[in-house]
Formats: structure tokens, sequence, C-alpha cells
């Protein structure tokens, strides 16, 4: 399978005229590789060119990883003194002929820690954003990497049902966010979850990125929930919004047209429709029920073996759905210092529209009585 991915990269260097990429340890590198290799204050960089096997520059420590990968390479290795690892990379990057070339870059995951090394030992080259080629290359899943997406978002949906019950007023967000981590430990979830759930009340939840304080849930709230687990690498990025006891009139308002704009979203999303498209579905209901002002952000984005990746749904995108995207539907409605509505679900295109990998039930849920 790895090789297989290699073959597509390499393939498609050729078409993006690039004489290389050059990729450090995050999700790119373990998808091509099949390897984690952390990223650390020692630099790991992998040189993938089309026409040569790929070398690898790492610490002596990380040798054994060499022995992991299921296609030849050339590696070198560095000692514990930094002073010597620019040497290091001149070599590397001279074996490949690299200096003078264009080499892309991954903007979000290189750090400027490996890009001085890698221009150490080409500094004549050209290192032009690589984004698009290497978001095609995990663009589209697999039946596999489907199935571990849909086991991540069955992990994730049995944790927070675990949850739930639990969760009574008084209890504060930070409370609540740390049964659901053990959750999500004991359901299956590896240890390097997506990202720290948000669990936020109140006011609280009208900030669509909040952190859990420990400010105590209370009766009249809106409790959110924004959660997801990761299984084989894979992820799943899920919202759901409750209702601490009985609330007022005005947020099972913002709640349904959430509800139906996230069905809009969901509806829409079929083969050969643009992500905007998505986006405008959900994004109608909100604005037809005068709250437009109030959905500060895309409708969904990528997920895969990121929280945040390719395709986006918004409402420039113009990019068509393909079978096998993978991505979130998460309209929402934050009304400053009162109270915010967010739901979201995980979806995959398939040959007749998209299937929702999650179905926790969508209806408003009265909790903490």
């Amino acid at each position: 399978m790895t090789q297989q991915r290699l073959d597509k990269l390499t393939a498609s260097l050729t078409k993006g005229k690039l004489d290389a990429v050059i990729l450090n340890p995050g999700p790119t590198l373990k998808y091509l590789t099949g390897i984690n290799f952390h990223l650390m204050e020692r630099p790991v960089v992998l040189f993938v060119t089309p026409n040569q096997e790929p070398v690898l520059v790492l610490p002596e420590l990380e040798l054994p990883k060499v022995d992991l990968f299921s296609y030849k390479i050339k590696h070198f290795a560095y000692n514990e003194n930094p002073d010597s690892w620019d040497d290091v990379f001149r070599q590397a990057a001279g074996a490949l002929n690299l200096d003078g070339k264009q080499i892309g870059v991954e903007p979000r995951q290189l750090r400027l820690m490996e890009f001085r090394h890698v221009k150490a030992g080409a500094p004549e080259a050209d290192y032009p954003d690589a984004t698009d080629v290497l978001a095609e290359l995990r663009l589209r899943k697999d039946q596999d990497e489907v199935k571990k997406m849909r086991r991540a978002v069955a992990i994730a949906q049995s944790a927070l049902e675990a949850v739930i019950p639990q969760i009574k007023i008084g209890m504060t967000e930070n409370e609540i966010a740390s049964e659901l981590v053990v959750q999500l430990l004991k359901h299956g979830s590896e240890s390097e979850m997506p990202f720290p759930p948000i669990v936020c009340a109140g006011p609280n939840s009208a900030n669509p990125h909040a952190s859990p304080t420990d400010r105590k849930i209370q009766a009249g709230d809106l409790l959110v929930v924004d959660w997801g687990a990761t299984y084989e690498g894979y992820i799943s990025d899920l919202t759901r919004t409750f209702a601490v006891g009985e609330v007022d009139d005005e947020c099972k308002k913002i709640y349904e047209l959430v509800k139906q704009a996230n069905e809009a979203g969901r509806n829409a999303a079929k083969p050969n429709v643009p992500c905007a498209d998505v986006d405008k579905a959900a994004r109608d209901v909100i604005e037809k029920g005068g709250y437009g002002k109030y959905f500060t952000h895309r409708t969904g984005h990528g997920i895969g073996m990121e929280s945040h990746e390719a395709p986006y749904m918004r409402g420039d995108n113009m990019m068509l759905l393909d079978v096998g995207m993978t991505f979130t539907v998460e309209p929402g409605i934050y009304l400053t210092g009162r109270n915010g509505v967010r739901i979201e679900d995980n979806l995959v295109i398939t040959e007749n529209g998209a299937e929702s990998l999650s179905d926790m039930p969508r209806e408003l849920r009265v909790i903490g009585n």
C-alpha cells in the first residue's frame, strides 16, 4: 500500500513540475511510510523525487525505523551535535542533486528548523508551496481508510453516550471534558486524539473554539460538545448540543435552525457538486431564519488523518466533490454572551450521494436533571 502511495506522489511531482518534495513528521509522512516519526527537537526529513529512491535524514537514535520501510530508501544519520547537522543535509541533498531545483514544501507542517537545514543543503533551490500536490494525495479515501474512520466515529459516539448520564447541573466544563477523555480511551481511541474536547456551556458555547473552564453548567444553558477519537491514525470530529434542563424559546429556535441547516448541508453533498453548494445549502437555512450574521465560519472541512484538511466546505470553493472524499458538515449559530449551537456530522461521498458516518441523535436532548 505505501509503495502505491509513493508511486502516486512521484507521478504528481512530475505533473506539478517539482523536482522533489520534503516531508517532516506529520500526517503526510505517516501516510507515505506507515511509520510514526516524532516531531521533536531533532529534525527528520524525507526527500522524495520522481526518479530516485527517497532519501531520509534522521538522528542515529531513530535508525531502527529505517528497516520498517516497505520500499527502498537511502538514509543519512546524524549524531547529537547540532553543529554537524547541516553537513548531513548537504550530503542528502547532494545525493539527489537538488541544489538549484524546485523542492516543494508543506507550509502548514514544515518548521523553520527543518527548512533551514534543507536550505543549507540546497541553498540555490526554490521552495514552492506543494500544498495542492500533497492534499491531492490524501483527498480520496479508500475503503480501508473509510472503515477506520467509521470506527473512530463509533468510538467517539459510544464514549459521549457513556458520559451523558453522568452530567449534572453544577458540574464544571472541565469535569465533563475530563470524563469524556477517560471514556474515549476506554472505548478504544488512541491516546493521541484529534484535539482536546471542546465542552462549553452558556456564554462559552457562543465561542466556536472555546476551551473548557471551571464554570459550572446551569439550568437554561446550551452545552456544546465538540469531540473526536483516533483509530489506527484516522480521526472523527463530531459536535452535539444539549439543553441543560429547560431552555428558553430562542435557544429552541436556533437549535432547530441549525438542525435543519445540518440536514440541508448533508443532503446537498453529492458527487460532482461544488463544495460551495454544501456551504450555501446550510447557510441559506440560517440566513432565511434571520440568524445569518451569527453563523461565523465555513460549513465544514475535510477529515482523515487530520482533523482539518481538504476539501473545505466554504462559499468560494468550487472544488467538485468526488467519491471517497470525507468531510464535516457543521453549521452553527453563536449569540455572544448568551448561548451557541453547533451540530456536526462526518460524511463520505459515495457513488449515489453521501453517507453520514455519524448517526448520534440530532434532536435536542435535555440533560443534567
